[in-house]
């Protein structure tokens, strides 16, 4: 089962930053991820992108993907969770 939780970003914060509520997603997610704070696969479940898509944005900004064992068997976990193996 999944949850989400909502953060409150006052308008005047969004518009300053002149994105979009899916441009900031992103750059938490990127930013988390930098910081080894989430994994790859949490950190593209939280951007809400691909596999790919992800990986090119990271790459696009010169990102390398650090991926470990702990991140393998988080994705094995995620994928029997989803009946995909």
């Amino acid at each position: 089962m999944s949850s989400m939780i909502s953060i409150e970003i006052p308008r005047e914060v969004v518009h300053a930053s002149r994105m979009t509520h899916q441009e900031l997603r992103h750059e938490l997610a990127i930013s988390l991820f930098q910081q080894c704070r989430l994994s790859f696969g949490k950190a593209r479940e939280m951007a809400g992108m691909t596999v790919w898509a992800f990986q090119q944005l990271l790459a696009s900004r010169g990102i390398p993907v650090h991926y470990d064992v702990e991140d393998y068997e988080e994705d094995l976990t995620t994928l029997k969770e989803l009946d995909r193996i």
